[in-house]
Parts: structure tokens; C-alpha cells; sequence
């Protein structure tokens, strides 16, 4: 296999892209069997392996044919999981944060309590549409990812972009009371 793979590479590296689509079509099963073993979620270990295939295309004249393409591969799949995981992490941090604020916010006096509520009401008011159906969905419904992704019919990595936003503009709002003009 490591000599097709080189045979590929090479011409890969001069710009074949039927080169490419054999190297894409041989290892393109094993990256999303080891993403989705890594990530446990197939679509976006879906969307991974072909990002990691597109960038290997975007910069194929860099590659150094005399190393291990499997090994190069697989690093970079890996790579790309853990960053993601690192992600995942970062908005389960926030959304439990988020969901603090809001404890804490009950625990407060009332008029702390009712000047920060209408922030945020007033900064809701403010989000896009889109970006605050997403945030009701997700906080006042529980909704997950996947599930805001079916309903409103866009892709969960759009539902991740859109919380993330919309959690930093409330914060923001909220924390530093800023009144929105």
C-alpha cells in the first residue's frame, strides 16, 4: 500500500486530481471510522475528514512524499478531533455559565435581578431572528444541537456558530449593562 500511496502522492503533488480522488477514496472510510470512534458524532467526523482533504489538496506541494502519507493523514485527523473536542468543551463551559448567570441572577436582589432580566430581554431583542430563535430553542427548551439544526433545516455546525455569537453578545450585554442604542 506504501508504494501505491507514494505513486499517488507524487502525482498529487504535481496537481492530479484523479490522484488526489484515489488517495480520498482509499483512505476515506478509515479517517471517518477513526474520527467517529474519537468525536462520536459521524456527521461531524463527516465534515472533518473532508475538510482534512480538502486542506491536503490546498497544500499538496508541501507534503514531502518520502514520509509516511498514513501517518501525515491520521495526524492531522487526530488533530482535527481534539481541537473539535477542545470546542465542544469550550461551548458546554459556556452554555453552563450562561445557565449560572441565570441561577445566580435568582439569587440576587430583586432589583439587581430586574435590571440584568431586562438587559437580557433587551439584548434578545436585539439578536438576529435566526440567532435568537436558536437561543430560546437551546436555553428555554433544552433543544440540542442537532435537534435546532433539523428544526430550522441548517447545518449544526451553523447552530454552534450562532450560540457561541449570541452567548457572547449577552454576556457582554448583560455584564457590563451596556443599553443598546
Amino acid at each position: 500500500m506504501e508504494k501505491l500511496d507514494n505513486h499517488f502522492i507524487h502525482k498529487l503533488i504535481d496537481g492530479n486530481f484523479d490522484a488526489f480522488k484515489e488517495l480520498y477514496n482509499l483512505y476515506y472510510r478509515q479517517g471517518l471510522l477513526f474520527l467517529t470512534s474519537i468525536i462520536k458524532d459521524k456527521e461531524e467526523a463527516e465534515n472533518m475528514v473532508q475538510d482534512v482533504f480538502i486542506k491536503i489538496w490546498l497544500r499538496r506541494e508541501q507534503i514531502n512524499p518520502e514520509l509516511n502519507f498514513n501517518s501525515y493523514l491520521f495526524t492531522c485527523l487526530r488533530n482535527m478531533a481534539f481541537d473539535h473536542l477542545k470546542k465542544v468543551e469550550k461551548s458546554h463551559q459556556m452554555k453552563q455559565q450562561f445557565m449560572q448567570m441565570m441561577e445566580d441572577n435568582n439569587n440576587t436582589d430583586s432589583e439587581a435581578e430586574d435590571t440584568r432580566i431586562i438587559l437580557l430581554k433587551t439584548a434578545m431583542d436585539h439578536l438576529p431572528e435566526k440567532r435568537k430563535m436558536i437561543v430560546k430553542l437551546n436555553i428555554e427548551e433544552g433543544k440540542s444541537y442537532q435537534e435546532i439544526a433539523e428544526i430550522m433545516r441548517i447545518s449544526k455546525n451553523t447552530v454552534k456558530n450562532q450560540l457561541v455569537k449570541a452567548k457572547q453578545f449577552l454576556r457582554r450585554r448583560a455584564d457590563f449593562g451596556v443599553s443598546v442604542n
